[in-house]
């Protein structure tokens, strides 16, 4: 994916480096009708706001919208690649903080993603990093989704 890539060394000095620089933005990802029925099996969550078509092109919004949950999760595959991990073997979402969605996210819409980290602390068996995620959707004057993700680097 795109993104701002940087000539780092590797852990937790790399990823010092980067305290409050901006990544981004990440490369154009399409929300499509097919990821958001997806989400919706899979979570149990088949909301008409989210599934029908139809009825939602009637309601709110004027068409189906993501779950907030999902513009979340596509922070992963939007961060892929902007962060320094050589030297880490593994990198789990260890929590969230500050999440909002300021906007919904209309299906078929394409999204982006900018990122700052904000800390990184020495944890047991890696490092720790607070990184702050600003989701937009293209044409759509708010952020979809802001959220700060922590994430735990392995070593």
């Amino acid at each position: 994916m795109g993104g701002e890539r940087r000539t780092l060394g590797s852990g937790v000095s790399a990823m010092r480096e980067l305290i409050g620089t901006e990544l981004g933005p990440s490369a154009w990802l399409e929300v499509s009708q097919q990821r958001i029925d997806a989400f919706a099996g899979a979570t149990d969550d088949p909301q008409w706001i989210h599934t029908d078509p139809a009825r939602a092109a009637a309601g709110p919004f004027g068409r189906t919208v993501a779950h907030g949950f999902l513009t979340l999760s596509l922070c992963v595959p939007l961060l892929a690649g902007m962060l320094p991990l050589d030297g880490y073997r593994l990198t789990v979402n260890y929590g969230l903080n500050r999440v909002r969605f300021p906007a919904p996210l209309p299906s078929g819409s394409r999204i982006r993603a900018r990122f700052t980290v904000v800390s990184v602390d020495e944890v047991a068996g890696g490092d720790q990093a607070v990184v702050a995620a600003t989701v937009e959707c293209e044409g759509v004057e708010k952020p979809v989704c802001v959220a700060e993700l922590v994430l735990r680097l392995l070593r």
